[in-house]
């Protein structure tokens, strides 16, 4: 049984979610089938959050939408964010006050194979949500997410700030930067005064955690191998880095702005980086092994020719700002994250009952005193 390789971390408490201000409250959740939207959406319903999800069915099989039982949770809607009458339809019926939009084609593989598909969901999907916010006097604050790959990269060795350059020279960097021009215009056009919502883009690191199983993603890759015959991990670009984070860190984040900017205190923010505050860079390969060896162990291969496009090898990015306003912070250090994703993905493995699972690790991390409980790697 994994509880027989668990130990407690002790870790001072950083973030402030209120489950006060979440009971009852109405909620639509773009992409909850997703990896990241499924927590979200988990965590919402945990405290008593009336939820309407509106995503595109899950893309994999195993994925957490199901795992954790969500579809019996909360008002599932199956549809495309492209599809503007249907969204906004079931965004006027649920005429909810927090809006959260994370659908997305949110892989760069993909994006390079069919750049048209990426450009209309990353594009027009946001431009779609926020013409539903504009017409739902009910929203009183909506967080937009993006990426931090938003940056024009200029492989810069210290972190990019949110009053960065923008932009992109792939198309799926490209398709994030031109969501945010989206935002921006929207916000300046038509989220002014008092009586508008605040919409605030944020801009997450690279998210690692338990329940991702998509495909051209490091983690999912690592623990695919973990159960092939070969036990074979390649990697393309073993020293590039980014900014990882746990799941539940970054969405830590998205919660409390939502709680803030509801209360109208986000006003003349337009966008937050989430990321680690340590600005040591973990290379892909150091990730690697140390998941791999959490995991039982794999082969990892790094050949000089491995399938797939071409990617910056240094991103990195300056969350002083949701420190500042929002006081957030991560809890996990990189070496708990990495056990506390391997303890996910070994319970997954031995058959352990999901749902609970996520909930001890959910309630531990929001206890006082300690995250939740992880492997020794």
């Amino acid at each position: 049984m994994v509880n027989d390789h668990l130990t407690m971390m002790g870790i001072s408490k950083g973030n402030q979610i209120d489950p006060r201000f979440w009971a009852g409250r109405r909620v639509f959740l773009t992409g909850h089938t997703g990896f990241k939207g499924a927590w979200l959406a988990f965590w919402l319903a945990e405290m008593g959050a009336q939820v309407t999800g509106y995503a595109l069915a899950p893309s994999t099989e195993p994925n957490l939408f199901d795992l954790l039982g969500l579809q019996g949770r909360l008002d599932h809607h199956e549809a495309d964010v492209r599809d503007a009458p249907t969204l906004q339809a079931v965004m006027k019926r649920a005429q909810p006050e927090i809006v959260f939009h994370l659908a997305a084609q949110p892989l760069v593989q993909l994006a390079h194979d069919d750049p048209a598909d990426t450009f209309a969901s990353n594009v027009m999907g946001t431009v779609n949500v926020l013409d539903g916010v504009r017409m739902c006097p009910s929203v009183r604050a909506a967080v937009m997410v993006t990426s931090d790959k938003v940056y024009q990269n200029c492989e810069w060795s210290w972190r990019y700030r949110e009053d960065d350059r923008l932009g992109g020279d792939d198309p799926y960097s490209a398709s994030k930067a031109a969501a945010e021009a989206s935002i921006h215009a929207y916000r300046a056009t038509y989220f002014q005064g008092a009586d508008q919502p605040t919409v605030v883009a944020v801009r997450s690191g690279n998210v690692i955690g338990g329940g991702d199983f998509s495909e051209y993603r490091i983690v999912p890759d690592i623990v695919r191998a973990i159960t092939a015959a070969d036990r074979t991990v390649q990697l393309r670009n073993p020293q590039a880095t980014r900014p990882w984070m746990h799941v539940l860190d970054s969405l830590a984040g998205y919660l409390q702005a939502a709680e803030v900017a509801a209360r109208g205190d986000l006003t003349t923010t337009e966008a937050l980086n989430f990321g680690p505050i340590d600005p040591t860079p973990l290379p892909v390969l150091h990730l690697t092994q140390h998941l791999a060896q959490a995991l039982g162990g794999a082969k990892i291969e790094t050949p000089d020719k491995v399938p797939g496009v071409p990617e910056n090898l240094r991103l990195a990015i300056d969350p002083t700002r949701a420190v500042v306003t929002l006081g957030w912070k991560p809890q996990l250090s990189m070496t708990d994250n990495l056990n506390l994703t391997a303890t996910w993905y070994r319970a997954w493995h031995e058959g352990e009952d999901m749902v609970a699972i996520s909930r001890r690790h959910l309630e531990s991390w929001m206890s006082p005193q300690t995250v939740p409980e992880a492997v020794s790697a």
